[in-house]
């Protein structure tokens, strides 16, 4: 189902240079925290006004290069609306753009191949409960079946792949990797982080053999609304990365 774009929330909307300046920091530290595959994998925001347009990476370039002025603007199907020096990947966007023109509220979306991540992938279970970190997770992980490379002809599988996200801001791709949503960067990027810790930590403590302290579903649901009630939502750690960013990496913003 195709959703015209709104723009963000209320008092969370954000100009063009101010979101590539957020996604280009996104880009920096996934490879700061070791969450990068190369060149490969995604990361983009929605602009703001009419039509479907985005911000993604030049294919080619590795995270650690990304800068904002870097970033293409690429319509719903991946392809470029701006001159380019660098080509973009159509087929790497079939995620993205399924996601974004299905949920108003996902103006960012963030999809990784990592270590932990994949490993968790790799298991029928999902994120398991071992951790506080983990149940900010709980009932917000969807799963969506492997079916191949996402290729740009796939429709059918973006709207699998939305139909298996549903309202979750979190879904494993089953044999392939993680992606996360939110309306900013700063609250996507705060989710894939943790959801990488929670794979870390599951990955670490089944690789232990001891037996696996699980909470009461009681505990997992009451620390779940915990996090619900919080207001934050990644804000004040994003404003912390992007500071570390100026200090050591300040071309990002270029």
């Amino acid at each position: 189902m195709d959703i015209t774009p709104t723009g963000l929330p209320a008092g969370l909307a954000a100009d063009e240079q101010s979101l590539r300046e957020d996604l280009a920091a996104a880009y920096r530290l996934l490879a700061v925290f070791d969450m990068t595959d190369l060149i490969y994998t995604h990361l983009s925001v929605r602009l703001p006004g009419e039509g479907h347009r985005f911000l993604v990476n030049p294919y080619g370039l590795l995270f650690e290069e990304i800068t904002a002025s870097s970033l293409v603007v690429v319509d719903a199907e991946g392809l470029p609306t701006q001159p380019i020096s660098h080509p973009v990947n159509p087929a790497g966007f079939v995620i993205h753009s399924a996601v974004h023109r299905s949920r108003a509220d996902a103006a960012c979306v963030m999809h990784t191949h990592t270590l932990a991540g994949m490993a968790v992938a790799a298991q029928d279970g999902g994120i398991l409960p071992l951790n506080q970190i983990n149940l900010e997770f709980h009932e917000d992980v969807a799963f969506h079946p492997y079916e191949g490379i996402a290729a740009d002809d796939n429709l059918s599988e973006r709207e699998r792949l939305v139909r298996d996200l549903g309202a979750c801001n979190a879904l494993i791709l089953q044999n392939h990797g993680l992606l996360t949503v939110g309306r900013t960067v700063a609250e996507t990027f705060y989710r894939t982080y943790y959801l990488e810790q929670a794979c870390r930590i599951q990955i670490a403590a089944q690789s232990t053999g001891a037996k696996l302290n699980v909470p009461s579903l009681e505990r997992i649901q009451r620390t779940r609304k915990q996090f619900d009630d919080e207001a934050d939502k990644g804000e004040l750690v994003w404003k912390a990365l992007r500071r570390k960013l100026d200090r050591e990496q300040p071309d990002y913003v270029t």
